[in-house]
């Protein structure tokens, strides 16, 4: 009986222990490297947990364990630019969550590691890995205006610092939830993050007077002030939740004002001021599911925002979790369908692809591993059985840093438990 408890445990969990380096050569498919253009029958080679080889004539070693992708269409691993994966389990439990940190009043809460919070085998991992879902930035879900720093993580198994790609990846901010309590009006917000910034900036040229007690009180806590630092050099993006179009120029405003590396995400109304979005070069995060207003700042919420932000110029990356989505944590696989209503609403199809793939990693400049089928990158690949954003496509094949994942999920099992009645069953 103990034996067949832990096999269930190992397969629910998936192996923990890395699998041995190996060569694997996936054939005949339609490859997408996104970096370039596509390639009919064209093979990728995987050489020890990398992209090797890319192209219409690769040499295939004798070694190397061969994956028939004829038919299929091969991409790199999707990019979930914006989840809340691995911070919870049970959204309408009343248990602890690591969602978000509290703070002390100030509505400012820079220090905070989202990551640290992170369940490295949450049960929601392998069903967002089966959906061909292979990275993801984990972001604070907070009403304070500064809710902490992100980080992106690959899904694969082990401890958390096996997952980390890049800590911290961004800043997260909010312009568009302020805490009642500590927050009455649009301008104090504004005016707490400006001075937040002027007080990092203040604590850099001076922390030796800091230490000795002999400068002026800052906004937040030395930490709070250690974290801002590489955002308001410019090393570090910040992220920063606005739907609402004036709220979206105050941004932009402030981003120059201070010389941020700023990214937008939601944007609900960014289509009504997407030339001044394009012309200071700042990318977007956005939806495609929704056209139905999550609150008063984004009555002007249209599932054409990400085309006409894109045909403007404007770089888009598309996330799930942007005007009321549900993949935040438990449907992270839905980010397929966020790019597939993004094209129906006239996005480019392949613009669709970079905005799951190479445009998230470009953004927080993790292109160099992830993102693209390109020759040196992690194998994060996708066999799908067509085009990934039909409804009716699977991911037949997920290798994620070249170690393909088969593991059932905890639905899978749950499903094959439930779907037929015991032989002894007798209906009431």
């Amino acid at each position: 009986m103990l034996s067949r408890i832990i096999v269930s445990v190992v397969v629910m969990l998936g192996a923990v222990a890395p699998l041995a380096a190996q060569t694997i050569a996936i054939t005949g498919g339609r490859v997408f490297p996104v970096s370039g253009a596509s390639i009919e029958n064209g093979t990728v080679l995987i050489r020890d947990g990398r992209i090797a080889q890319v192209g219409a004539s690769v040499a295939i070693p004798a070694d190397a364990l061969r994956v028939d992708a004829t038919g299929k269409w091969v991409t790199p691993g999707l990019i979930d630019a914006e989840t809340q994966l691995g911070l919870f389990d049970v959204g309408f439990g009343g248990g602890p969550t690591d969602q978000a940190a509290k703070g002390k009043g100030d509505a400012l809460t820079p220090a905070f590691r989202v990551w640290e919070g992170v369940n490295p085998r949450s049960v929601y991992v392998a069903p967002a890995r089966q959906g061909g879902v292979t990275s993801v930035i984990v972001a604070p879900q907070t009403q304070n205006v500064v809710g902490g720093q992100t980080a992106m993580i690959d899904l694969v198994d082990g401890a958390l610092s096996d997952q980390l790609l890049k800590a911290p990846a961004a800043m997260f901010a909010n312009f568009d939830y302020p805490p009642s309590d500590q927050i009455a009006s649009r301008g104090e917000l504004f005016a707490r993050l400006r001075e937040l910034l002027e007080d990092t900036r203040a604590y850099s040229r001076r922390r030796a007077d800091f230490d000795r007690n002999q400068s002026r009180p800052f906004v937040t806590s030395r930490l709070g002030l250690e974290a801002m630092i590489p955002v308001v050099d410019g090393r570090l993006p910040l992220v920063l939740q606005a739907d609402r179009a004036s709220d979206i120029e105050t941004a932009l405003d402030i981003a120059k004002e201070y010389s941020l590396k700023l990214v937008l995400t939601g944007a609900a109304e960014g289509w009504m001021v997407a030339d001044k979005i394009a012309a200071a070069r700042v990318p977007v995060l956005v939806g495609a599911m929704n056209n139905i207003p999550s609150s008063f700042y984004a009555l002007g919420s249209r599932q054409e925002n990400a085309a006409r932000l894109r045909a403007a110029g404007v770089v888009v990356a598309l996330i799930g979790n942007a005007g009321g989505g549900d993949e935040e944590a438990f449907n992270v696989r839905n980010i397929r369908q966020e790019a597939g209503n993004a094209v129906a609403y006239g996005l480019p199809w392949a613009e669709a692809l970079r905005a799951v793939t190479l445009g998230p990693a470009e953004m927080f400049a993790v292109a160099d591993r992830v993102g693209s089928l390109d020759q040196g990158r992690e194998a994060n690949v996708v066999v799908w059985s067509g085009d990934p954003f039909e409804l009716s496509t699977v991911a037949e094949r997920v290798f994620v840093r070249g170690r393909e994942f088969t593991a059932p999920t905890r639905q899978d099992l749950l499903e094959q438990r439930y779907k037929t009645l015991p032989p002894n069953y007798r209906r009431p």
